[in-house]
């Protein structure tokens, strides 16, 4: 009686393993152990040339008997945001969008808001409503700006006001906010990476503390995230130096108006380089301002390397530029770069119930 039981305990046991695999029974009542069934990562994606050169790559680095076999440690993938797996609505990255209503229409801060931060959000609203053109560099105007504009906020208070601003609806579609325009294939890329032993680390032009806010609904951790920076305070700080001054346990850390970094092109491989100490090996993006990292990562001399741009080609489902989308492809062709194609390459862009309506103001 006794071995029964246990006999029966062990069929149990090894039915309630589904994770691994499953039970059944043939005709003649004996328990049959089911093989695991394969995990689809790329539902969301059409059969394309990039996604095979991705699937290839990663197969082939993580083949033990492969020459190009890389291992785990070592398998590091960055990635930029916007653009790149965040949409750039309104139309125009979303800290650009955030520091234009900071400025212009935050009651607690547009009448005090200075001059210069005022000059910036103001050539933000001329850009995207009316067309007209952004000052040359703005990049750093903007940057300045932005610096100035959250100055005083502690780290909790700008994270707040972030993820307050995302919660509205994205401007120019039905059915997402900003904090929800995620390209919802390139999130089954990270699913795919992760499982497959690599490490990814966002590495973006946008403020470090805005690719927190917006990328932690995603599962991505704070540590792993690389952008902008300005410098933090203590808040009881004021002006002493930091080697000499001793924080309290009640302090807050605070946002300063001095600009550290804006982490484009050339700083983007320094930041890297800095922060992660290692060279990738997967690199992804979707502007210029991502040539350096890619390049970085093709230029790996210890590694087999690939390098992915994606292209807005898409203006039935997004607010594409189709001139520069076809501009842009043929640049990134050229440099040796994969080409993911919004329009031909994926099954949807920011998932069920999205529709692209016109922009209102």
């Amino acid at each position: 009686m006794r071995t029964i039981k246990l006999w029966m305990m062990a069929a149990i046991l090894i039915c309630g393993i589904t994770v691994l695999t499953s039970c059944s029974k043939d005709d003649n009542n004996k328990t049959v152990v089911q093989p695991p069934v394969a995990k689809e990562y790329f539902t969301l994606w059409n059969q394309c040339d990039a996604l095979t050169a991705l699937q290839d790559y990663v197969k082939d680095v993580t083949d033990p008997a492969s020459k190009n076999f890389i291992k785990e440690e070592d398998r590091i993938a960055t990635f930029d945001m916007d653009g790149t797996f965040v949409g750039e609505l309104y139309p125009t990255y979303f800290e650009y969008n955030m520091l234009e209503y900071r400025a212009l229409d935050d009651p607690a801060y547009k009448d005090i808001a200075p001059a210069d931060v005022k000059e910036a959000a103001q050539a933000i609203r001329d850009f995207v409503r009316n067309g007209t053109k952004l000052p040359s560099n703005f990049d750093m105007i903007h940057a300045y700006a932005a610096a100035k504009a959250y100055s005083g906020m502690t780290l909790a208070e700008f994270d707040a006001y972030v993820k307050a601003y995302a919660q509205q609806p994205a401007n120019g579609f039905s059915g997402m906010t900003y904090g929800q325009s995620h390209y919802k294939p390139m999130l089954q890329v990270f699913d795919y990476l992760k499982d497959n032993g690599f490490t990814y680390y966002v590495v973006s032009g946008s403020d470090r503390f805005i690719c927190r806010a917006l990328v932690e609904s995603i599962g991505i951790p704070m540590n792993r995230v690389i952008g902008m920076d300005v410098k933090l305070r203590s808040s009881s700080q004021n002006t002493d130096d930091g080697v000499s001054y001793t924080m309290g346990k009640e302090e807050d850390l605070v946002r300063t108006d001095v600009l550290l970094i804006k982490n484009l092109k050339t700083n983007k491989v320094l930041q890297i380089s800095q922060e992660i100490g290692k060279v990738p090996v997967l690199s992804f993006g979707n502007s210029s301002g991502d040539c350096s990292m890619h390049n970085y990562a093709l230029g790996n001399q210890k590694y087999k390397s690939a390098a992915f741009m994606l292209v807005a080609d898409d203006d039935v489902r997004d607010h594409a530029n189709l001139a520069e989308g076809a501009s842009r492809e043929a640049k990134w062709r050229e440099a040796g770069y994969y080409v993911i194609s919004m329009k031909n390459d994926f099954k949807t862009i920011y998932g069920d119930g999205v529709v692209k309506t016109d922009f209102t103001f």
